[in-house]
């Protein structure tokens, strides 16, 4: 009999579901993981189907369990990370979705925004929330639902309606309809939720007309949400185990790095990227277009604080190569084009193909090609958007230096384009900062992991901190001239994207 226990993180993205299984020493077990389908609407608009996430994502539960060769009572607890920020509504009488998820990269909420910053809301709402008032984050989103769906108002009257992130979706399903929660960091990135106070904020919902009788039970990031249902393993299954991490993916990546000192700091390339340093127990205000977060809390202990960039488009940018433009047929394959290239043509692809995040925070940039030539090959735009990943990550490197008022050592990185060697050794040359991938790149599914793990005794915090263990560090390898040449033609290209489609509309 297999006495090994074992926690089960589910790692909910934006592209995929995967579900990972992880033993005491930190090692992954088993992945398993499946893609869902991305829906784009009209431009700019971008949803999910939430009964396909969940499908997807039982999916992968059960092939994870069976790679692993474990019963449900061989797992101890079950954490859960997600793309935060993207908001489903249901029906709780009869558990089907509204409407679709709407996604944290759909810019439909954008003019209301706009209004809502012309009316003088915008300070009120990032005082409160740490959070700039932007279509990116939950709350107008879910507005947009209640105010567009058919006969939704009268049936909240009724009490029929709950809403929530992705993670309260899950566990929703998770427990069978019995459990409607999310945890702190989910609730921080809703534009609803005040992290002083740690409630929803009357005052928000109040203004975006959203009843708080739909909004879930906000817990620690480390605590009890229930128990799975069960059936979910198997139809023979009879264990309970428990939910008990809950935690958005970047703050999640954050824990998994462990950076848990004080000015520690992470990156996490994914289909966006995420800058978030560790800032203590007291939240500090941007003054670069950064956001104040929650970085977790564990327990009843104190609730630590971080300062959050975000770069809307990362790999999903080498995604459009290979499925919208078609010229790379596996995005694995992006690192052997920029060796053919290697001469000195400045193409600089600006992907905002939702806007920029921070610190530009412009909703109405689009993507853009500089510097082509007769001579640009396919292979230049490849390595231009490898390049584009790391520039935009600069970027927030210099707002969060300037938000900690001293400079950056290293950063820690993690996510899947962490893998490619040519955007690592250019990040580092190009923020002349030392880059730290860990052997384990699953930072995101680890933290979820740890969290699940330290509620459920599976782990103390000093056992986590001997689990990490360093792949490879990168060192800058180019002159400060070479430096500023190029990212004089980065800043240039960013400049002239910045209000395309204010200027033209």
């Amino acid at each position: 009999m297999n006495k090994e226990k074992f926690i089960m993180t589910l790692d909910e993205g934006t592209t995929s579901c995967r579900t990972i299984v992880v033993n005491k020493k930190g090692e992954v077990v088993s992945i398993a993981q499946q893609e869902f389908t991305q829906i784009f609407p009209y431009p700019g608009w971008v949803e999910h189907d939430a009964f396909e996430i969940w499908n997807t994502q039982r999916t992968t539960i059960i092939n994870a369990k069976r790679s692993a060769d474990i019963k449900s009572n061989d797992i101890i607890s079950i954490g859960v990370t997600n793309q935060r920020e993207t908001i489903v509504v249901w029906n709780k009488k009869t558990g089907i979705p509204v409407y679709n998820a709407i996604v944290w990269q759909d810019g439909r909420t954008t003019k209301y925004c706009n209004k809502l910053i012309k009316d003088n809301h915008s300070d009120m709402i990032n005082k409160k929330t740490g959070l700039v008032l932007n279509p990116y984050f939950s709350g107008t989103k879910l507005k947009w639902i209640l105010d567009n769906v058919e006969g939704i108002r009268e049936k909240i009257k009724k009490n029929e309606i709950l809403a929530g992130t992705i993670d309260t979706w899950l566990i929703w399903k998770l427990t069978n309809g019995r459990v409607h929660a999310t945890d702190i960091t989910n609730a921080s990135r809703t534009m609803l939720f005040n992290i002083h106070d740690e409630k929803w904020d009357d005052e928000i919902l109040e203004l975006l007309d959203i009843p708080k009788s739909i909004l879930p039970e906000v817990k620690s990031s480390s605590d009890y949400f229930g128990y799975v249902d069960p059936i979910i393993f198997s139809r023979a299954a009879t264990s309970k185990v428990p939910i008990t991490g809950v935690i958005g993916d970047q703050q999640s990546a954050l824990f998994g790095q462990l950076c848990t000192e004080v000015g520690d700091i992470k990156n996490t390339y994914g289909t966006g990227c995420f800058a978030l340093v560790n800032t203590g127990e007291e939240p500090i205000s941007s003054t670069n277009g950064l956001l104040t977060t929650i970085a977790w809390k564990i327990g009843d202990q104190k609730t630590i604080y971080a300062i959050e960039g975000s770069v809307f488009i990362a790999g999903s940018s080498v995604q459009w190569l290979r499925d919208e433009l078609k010229i790379i047929y596996n995005t694995s394959f992006s690192d052997l084009y920029t060796k053919i290239v290697e001469d000195d043509q400045r193409v600089y692809v600006v992907p905002a193909f939702s806007g920029l995040g921070a610190p530009h925070w412009d909703s109405s940039a689009k993507g853009t090609i500089f510097g082509l030539t007769r001579g640009t090959k396919r292979e230049h735009i490849v390595k231009a958007t490898l390049e584009s990943i790391a520039y935009q990550s600069n970027d927030l490197f210099k707002a969060i230096t300037n938000d900690l008022g001293r400079p950056l050592n290293k950063i820690s990185v993690d996510g899947g384009a962490s893998k490619s060697e040519y955007l690592m050794q250019f990040q580092s040359s190009i923020s002349n900062l030392d880059i730290e991938r860990p052997a384990n790149i699953e930072s995101t599914a680890m933290g979820a992991a740890f969290m699940s793990g330290l509620q459920s005794g599976f782990w103390t915090i000093n056992e986590l901190k001997k689990i990490k263990k360093i792949d490879k560090l990168y060192k800058p390898s180019i002159t400060n001239k070479q430096r500023l040449k190029l990212l004089k033609g980065w800043n240039e290209a960013v400049k002239r994207t910045l209000g395309w489609e204010k200027d033209i509309s």
